[in-house]
């Protein structure tokens, strides 16, 4: 018999935009047996996570474009992809902000090699199983996580902020129940627990927005008493 394949080494993905530390980081890497990809922006870098899901991420929070907190927030949306922050910050607070935006670990610059690897290692031993994907499709809709758009019957459906917050975190959740006070707390903050007409007048443009039949909607549904919940396809039986 074959002998059984093993499986390919990690994927990271280095976002960066210094030249050299990327040189130096895809050299310490691959010698180390890991896959590295490149992004030399923010942007490019949240495009490469979600076109192809690598299995670790290496992000420097002094980016051309986006700061790299800001990148951790947009990737924390939809994945749980471990992420060890490399950076020239040494301030404790840049380092709690960091880690409170969703590092797995946060290593200064400049860093030993060996000391890299031992990080890497470390968060890809934590990593938890299974990311959700990036793109979701319910019926005619199609949720894009990473890029944050949505589409209805393929066209772009224009969503407010605290719309696109409501229906992400019913996506998250899909096919279950989420109460009120968790999505009030979530969008609104914890003192918000108990005002409920936010979220009614919200759901409501959602509907208008997203549903063919807004009064009876097949996909955003009321939980009386308790929340709201997104139902798939598979939870309708179609």
């Amino acid at each position: 018999m074959p002998a059984p394949l093993s499986p390919p080494p990690p994927a990271l993905l280095v976002i960066d935009d210094e030249v050299q530390i990327r040189r130096l980081l895809r050299v310490s890497l691959e010698a180390a047996g890991y896959r590295v990809r490149e992004a030399e922006t923010g942007r490019l870098g949240l495009q490469e996570a979600a076109t192809e899901p690598p299995d670790g991420i290496i992000l420097d929070l002094g980016l051309p474009d986006l700061d790299g907190q800001e990148v951790l927030r947009r990737l924390r949306e939809w994945t749980r992809v471990p992420v060890l922050v490399l950076s020239v910050r040494e301030r404790e607070e840049d380092k709690i902000a960091a880690l409170d935006a969703g590092a797995d670990d946060y290593l200064t610059k400049p860093f030993g090699g060996r000391e890299l690897l031992a990080r890497v290692r470390a968060v890809l031993r934590r990593a938890q199983p299974a990311d959700e994907p990036a793109v979701v499709r319910v019926g005619d809709l199609e949720i894009d996580l990473a890029a944050r758009t949505v589409r209805r019957a393929g066209s772009e459906v224009r969503l407010t902020a605290k719309e696109y917050g409501l229906l992400r975190l019913l996506v998250l959740h899909r096919g279950k129940v989420v109460t009120h006070r968790q999505l009030l707390r979530e969008l609104w903050g914890p003192h918000a627990g108990d005002q409920t007409h936010y979220l009614r007048v919200h759901m409501a443009h959602l509907r208008q927005k997203l549903e063919a039949a807004p009064h009876a909607p097949r996909h955003l549904r009321t939980e009386a008493g308790i929340g709201y919940r997104l139902v798939t396809e598979a939870d309708t039986g179609s």
